[in-house]
């Protein structure tokens, strides 16, 4: 979130804050949940002694890591569009009323 809000204190619209934002933060998500998800894929598949216990641990742990993955790229920006569209501009950027210059 703190990166669609750097976006929108630049000044971009809420439209290009969340493809921008969603664009540039896919291959660093992607890759950080697929390392993640491939290091436990030789656990899933164990036949060794505590396999009973190290498979359905593994299972877990991948199907946590695609769903916040997808949660992360897909639903997170659709939220901030959804709640961001009622405050048209960021707190930083909105104008704050200036006071009338005194007529002496």
């Amino acid at each position: 979130m703190s990166y669609f809000n750097q976006f929108r204190l630049d000044g971009a619209s809420l439209e290009d804050t969340v493809f921008q934002g969603g664009l540039t933060r896919l291959r660093p998500v992607l890759t950080t949940a697929l390392v993640a998800a491939l290091g436990f894929v030789p656990m899933a598949f164990s036949t060794s002694a505590g396999a009973e216990v190290q498979r359905p641990l593994a299972t877990v742990v991948i199907g946590g890591i695609i769903s916040s993955t997808l949660l992360t790229l897909v639903v997170l920006p659709v939220l901030y569009r959804t709640f961001m569209k009622q405050d048209p501009a960021p707190q930083a950027k909105r104008r704050q009323p200036q006071p009338e210059p005194s007529r002496a």
